[in-house]
C-alpha cells in the first residue's frame, strides 16, 4: 500500500504481496517461516504504520527492502499483523505513531548506495527534515529505520 502525503513525499509500507506470502507460510527474505507472537503493545507495525495493541496477533519475519542490487542491501526483522489489516490509518500524513520517535532516515541514491544526506532524526517535524533530504541532489529514496536496532520501518520517495 502506498500513502500520498500533502507535504511532497510518499510513504510506502511493505507490499501486500510480500505480507500475504509471509502470512501464508511461504517464508521470509531468508526462506524462513515467520514467527507468530502476541503483541505486548507498542511494537511498530510495518503493515499499517501504527503501534501494536496488547494481545494483537503478529508475525515477526526477515524483510529485505526493495532497493537496486548493491552492497547496501540487507535483511532485517520486521513486525506486521498476522492477518491482513486496513493499512495506514490515513493516506495524507506522516504516520502518527512515529511523531516523536527518533529514527535514522537513511537516504539512498539510484544505485541503492547510501547517500550522505542520511541523518538521525529526533521525530519532531519530520516533514521538514524529509523535504530537506529529498531536495539533496542524488537522493532517490529514504528508509526510516529504528535507531537502536536499525530495523526497517518504511520507505519515503518523491510523489512522482
Amino acid at each position: 500500500m502506498t500513502t500520498t502525503t500533502t507535504t511532497g513525499f510518499r510513504i510506502h509500507v511493505i507490499s501486500s504481496e510480500v505480507l500475504e506470502k509471509v502470512r501464508a507460510g511461504a517464508g521470509d527474505a531468508s526462506g524462513r517461516p515467520a514467527e507468530r507472537l502476541p503483541a505486548e503493545g507498542g511494537e511498530p507495525l510495518r503493515c499499517c504504520l501504527r503501534d501494536a495493541r496488547p494481545g494483537e496477533e503478529l508475525v515477526l519475519f526477515g524483510y529485505e527492502p526493495e532497493i537496486p542490487p548493491s552492497p547496501y542491501r540487507e535483511i532485517g526483522a520486521v513486525l506486521a499483523h498476522a492477518r491482513a489489516c486496513a493499512g495506514p490509518a490515513t493516506a495524507e500524513s506522516y504516520p502518527g505513531d512515529w511523531y516523536g520517535r527518533p529514527q535514522v532516515l537513511r537516504a539512498y541514491d539510484d544505485r541503492g548506495w547510501i547517500h550522505d544526506a542520511t541523518r538521525v532524526h529526533d521525530g519532531r517535524n519530520p516533514e521538514a527534515v524529509i523535504a530537506e533530504m529529498l531536495a539533496e541532489p542524488g537522493v532517490a529514496r529514504i528508509h526510516s529505520r529504528n535507531v537502536s536496532y536499525g530495523c526497517y520501518m518504511f520507505e519515503i520517495t518523491r510523489p512522482d
